[in-house]
């Protein structure tokens, strides 16, 4: 069983444009350092990607696997699971839940659990998802703030 970690960012943009780059998957590889590769393979009615395949590399752990989202309504909350196992991971949950401070920044709160096919010490594991964590925050924060509000 897989322990759930939790961080969270301020980034100045509303909730919407935070959204748009979060569910823009086509060009993660452009701002995220550890995805060489992205393929939306199914989509819902509305144009939301329902099924994403990843291709990453981020040293220690390079992989392969597809993701399953729901989004909230307001798209406020984007959450996704693993589809099936990988070569690496039994099991992932995540989301991001963004928040509109209502002084035009948004707090997006990462909530993050990876169940790892290989064994891997706790401290270990936590320094791990604290620096991925870490890492996919601030550059969601560099890329939707690089944007601007015209893009």
């Amino acid at each position: 069983m897989a322990d759930s970690s939790i961080q969270s960012i301020v980034i100045s943009a509303p909730v919407d444009r935070v959204a748009g780059v979060i569910c823009d998957f086509a060009r993660y590889p452009e701002w995220t350092d550890a995805v060489r590769g992205v393929e939306v393979l199914e989509e819902y009615e509305d144009g939301y990607a329902s099924q994403v395949r990843f291709v990453i590399d981020a040293g220690v752990l390079a992989d392969e696997y597809t993701l399953v989202y729901e989004y909230a309504e307001d798209i406020s909350r984007i959450e996704w699971h693993l589809a099936a196992p990988s070569r690496m991971q039994q099991a992932q949950n995540g989301s991001y839940d963004i928040g509109d401070n209502g002084d035009g920044t948004s707090t997006v709160t990462y909530t993050l659990e990876v169940e790892l096919k290989v064994g891997m010490l706790g401290m270990f594991r936590r320094k791990a998802e604290k620096m991925i964590m870490d890492t996919a925050l601030k550059q969601l924060k560099q890329r939707v703030e690089s944007l601007g509000a015209t893009d």
